[in-house]
């Protein structure tokens, strides 16, 4: 039997060590060449094979070497690498050292945490039934690396039969996760809209065709989605987050651009949603006598997890940090998250775990200049991961 805690608390200074060395030195997607250059080589150091994906992105993988290997199946675990475009304001020695760049949102603590289960489960695989893929995965927080990774196979040669995933929370206190069953998080549509008139002399709208005022009805409109179309227990929301038009104050323009997002939490919802808005602009535009120009990106999907790896990562958890430590996520969040990719191929699980402590101040939200996390919480994260993939091998076999 493995103490994970155990092995995993011997390596809390390392760690600790590992994510500060990150923090110091963040890396916006796609360029996360140092980070990938250090897992490389504590990958190689270890003797853990591995390989360049998604230029930036490497998969890594732990061949077990337990009687009946042969029949195990594979099972994945994955952590993000980029850092955000914000300033560090933190007083600390391990505060970003890039100007602009840092990791607001924990990943360095994901490849910290992985890296841990790696060593652990590789100094184990002499117990593992299985293989375990490493993932880790670049650019998250922009294009989705995910799905990169799944478009040059990382869930193939062996085949993955199950993803894991975590994210750091600093709504939770460390020495606990959250986790949820089903839709855990939204899927999201960037957009990008012209609204095109006539422009004109502001004091003679009659020879004009206002974009201004048709965009302004637009925006008011489509809250009717929401509000009227989409049933109330199921959030959605859509997002206005820029306007801009116009030159000076006695011109009415020609165009007016809106960009915005539309954030669903099923996948009915998510075209329905869509269709209303394009429904909703023409009637809008030739009310009005306005054209127009739209994109609609197809961006995250909708992360759901697997009801039955839910349960296996509850069952992990409790033997591992306690009953009491393991708490229900009641609601999904609308933000959005790549893992979701994984999610949409394979049975996956993905829960929070905890890295607040209120005492020490460390609670300020992700993606601010002063977010930090309780490093208590680095052995911990480690420990379940090698743990719920340990387990997951061990009791299953291929049909």
């Amino acid at each position: 039997m493995i103490d994970f805690i155990k092995e995993a608390k011997s390596l809390e200074n390392e760690l600790i060590e590992l994510r500060r060395d990150f923090h110091r030195h963040p890396e916006l997607g796609f360029e996360e060449y140092r980070t990938s250059s250090k897992i490389k080589e504590i990958l190689k150091s270890q003797g853990i094979e591995y390989k360049e994906v998604a230029k930036t992105g490497i998969c890594a993988i732990i061949n077990g070497e337990a009687e009946g290997v042969e029949q195990g199946k594979t099972i994945a675990l994955r952590a993000d690498m980029d850092a955000l475009p914000l300033v560090d304001k933190k007083v600390c020695d391990y505060t970003s050292t890039v100007p602009g760049k840092m990791h607001a949102c924990g990943h360095d603590a994901h490849t910290t945490i992985l890296l841990g289960a790696a060593k652990i489960l590789n100094n184990n695989k002499d117990k593992l039934k299985g293989k375990v893929k490493l993932i880790f995965e670049p650019a998250e927080e922009t294009v989705g690396g995910a799905r990169y990774m799944i478009n040059e196979g990382v869930l193939e040669n062996p085949k993955v039969d199950a993803v894991i995933g975590l994210h750091v929370s600093e709504d939770v206190e460390c020495g606990k996760i959250s986790i949820k069953t089903g839709v855990v998080n939204a899927a999201s549509n960037p957009f990008t809209l012209k609204i095109k008139g006539k422009g004109g002399h502001g004091a003679h709208p009659e020879a004009t065709i206002d974009p201004v005022v048709a965009a302004s009805h637009f925006i008011v409109a489509i809250q009717t989605i929401v509000s009227r179309e989409i049933p109330p227990v199921y959030p959605a929301v859509i997002t206005v987050g820029s306007i801009q038009g116009g030159t000076a104050q006695n011109i009415i323009p020609e165009e007016v651009t809106l960009k915005g997002i539309m954030r669903t939490l099923t996948n009915e919802h998510r075209s329905y949603v869509k269709e209303r808005f394009v429904d909703i602009l023409e009637g809008i535009c030739k009310s009005f006598r306005v054209s127009y120009d739209l994109e609609i990106e197809e961006s995250y999907p909708c992360l759901y997890n697997d009801d039955n790896m839910v349960y296996r990562m509850e069952s992990t958890a409790k033997d591992i940090i306690g009953k009491d430590n393991v708490l229900k996520q009641q609601f999904p969040s609308m933000g959005v998250e790549s893992f979701a990719y994984f999610s949409n191929e394979r049975p996956s699980v993905f829960y929070f775990l905890g890295t607040a402590n209120a005492q020490r101040g460390i609670n300020n939200p992700a993606h601010g200049s002063y977010f930090d996390i309780d490093e208590n919480s680095l052995h911990i994260g480690a420990a379940l991961q090698a743990a719920a993939a340990y387990n997951y091998l061990k009791d299953n076999t291929k049909d």
